[in-house]
């Protein structure tokens, strides 16, 4: 693990009336949300769900004022692709399904997450109980499946959450499907910023932290960014997932590393896109 030394952005919150009305509208979106997935995803197909999904993403976005910014193609491969990237909080699930239409690998207790839980299942994630090795190794062949019919999944392979500063080891297990599979990963770099671009720690959600203070913290910023680095997609056939974890992480680290290019400042993300 690395640290480097960074410069971190002072509180800059909204009122408690602005905090308490971004708190409201996200609720009645999350519901909303939850309406769509029990009533209509039944009747929809795959693809028009994972639209609706991303659609859903960049309304909790713009409600909550945070800004995607992304250098480089996330969908370079528009299927048989494994997203990976460093894992924040719970806000980059969000983030990632509002740049590109994905299905997430998740761990079991996101499952008992209070009134999120149903949208995600219902939005198509898979779940692993790491407890137990026979689950997580038919739940892998069950990706490998996905992927090798042109789904994109996403995962994060450090298995836990980060304040964004340092990268944990990735875990190489996570990326056994897309080795099956014969695909490609995606490395995906996350960055939460302010909008003149000092590093915010206030989506963390690490440790000991609740959901409730974070989503509570977000709901207080004036506003955010979040920087997206898609990095060249890495090919999987013939790999050990090891080694391709191993890749993966060091092009993650190295994006991480570096300064917010010129590149990122100039292609905010555009919501009409997404639509599309």
């Amino acid at each position: 693990m690395e640290t480097t030394a960074v410069s971190v952005a002072p509180n800059r919150t909204n009122s408690l009336v602005v905090q308490c009305y971004r708190w409201t509208r996200t609720l009645v979106h999350v519901l909303e949300g939850v309406a769509t997935t029990l009533c209509v995803f039944p009747l929809l197909s795959d693809a028009t769900r994972r639209t609706i999904v991303q659609r859903w993403s960049v309304r909790l976005l713009r409600i909550l004022a945070v800004e995607v910014r992304i250098e480089g193609d996330i969908g370079a491969h528009r299927g048989n692709v494994m997203v990976v990237a460093n894992h924040i909080s719970w806000l980059d699930i969000f983030v990632l399904q509002a740049a590109h239409p994905v299905r997430f690998v998740a761990k079991s207790e996101i499952a008992k997450w209070p009134v999120l839980s149903q949208m995600i299942r219902g939005a198509g994630t898979v779940f692993i109980v790491r407890e137990r090795p026979r689950d997580v190794v038919n739940v892998n062949h069950q990706i490998a499946r996905l992927l090798a019919q042109g789904n994109v999944l996403a995962v994060f392979p450090e298995g836990t959450t980060t304040y964004g500063i340092e990268l944990l080891p990735f875990k190489g297990a996570l990326l056994q499907p897309i080795v099956e599979a014969e695909g490609h990963v995606q490395p995906v770099a996350i960055r939460y910023r302010t909008p003149d671009g000092i590093l915010s720690l206030a989506p963390e959600y690490v440790g000991d932290t609740l959901f409730a203070a974070s989503f509570w913290r977000v709901c207080g910023e004036r506003a955010l960014t979040v920087a997206l680095t898609a990095r060249a997609p890495l090919a999987a056939r013939g790999r050990h997932r090891r080694d391709l974890a191993r890749a993966a992480e060091i092009s993650i680290r190295t994006a991480l590393a570096a300064p917010a290019s010129a590149r990122e400042s100039d292609t905010a993300f555009d919501p009409e896109v997404a639509r599309r």
